[in-house]
């Protein structure tokens, strides 16, 4: 069990320092369009407000795919899931809902996999509260 914590910490670790750093390069290139647009007031319901919503979403699904994939090949090299399509499946239920089922998951790993929904759920409230905050400042433009 204790070796199940500690490798389930770093990965808390990896993937919190991965979402970070993601939203601080993602709310630096939101920043400059936002200095654009109000510099030439553009409506933040027009086609370029569009794009930016747009792009916050899939950089934010990118981040996030990001990090089920580094749970997918912890599991693939620990031997704990069989093959990468099973791993990624599994990672992503287990990260955006705290899955359904650990049959697939080996026994003695169980538990970094529970972690892992825990982790993949704040990190999704932090990216909401991320997407809300965009979506407000757009509306004051």
């Amino acid at each position: 069990m204790f070796i199940e914590l500690v490798l389930a910490t770093l990965m808390v670790s990896l993937t919190v320092a991965i979402h970070g750093a993601g939203l601080h390069v993602l709310a630096k290139l939101l920043r400059i369009e936002a200095r654009e647009e109000a510099q030439e007031r553009i409506s933040a319901l027009s086609l370029r407000g569009f794009t930016i919503t747009l792009l916050a979403i899939l950089g934010l699904f990118a981040l996030h795919g990001v990090e089920i994939w580094t749970y997918a090949f912890l599991y693939i090299w620990l031997g704990a899931v069989e093959g990468l399509r099973e791993a990624v499946y599994f990672s992503t239920i287990t990260y955006g809902a705290i899955g359904y089922s650990d049959a697939v998951m080996a026994e003695r790993w169980r538990l970094v996999s529970a972690i892992e929904g825990i982790n993949g759920i704040i990190l999704l409230g932090w990216s909401t509260a991320f997407f809300i905050t965009v979506v407000t400042r757009l509306r004051r433009i």
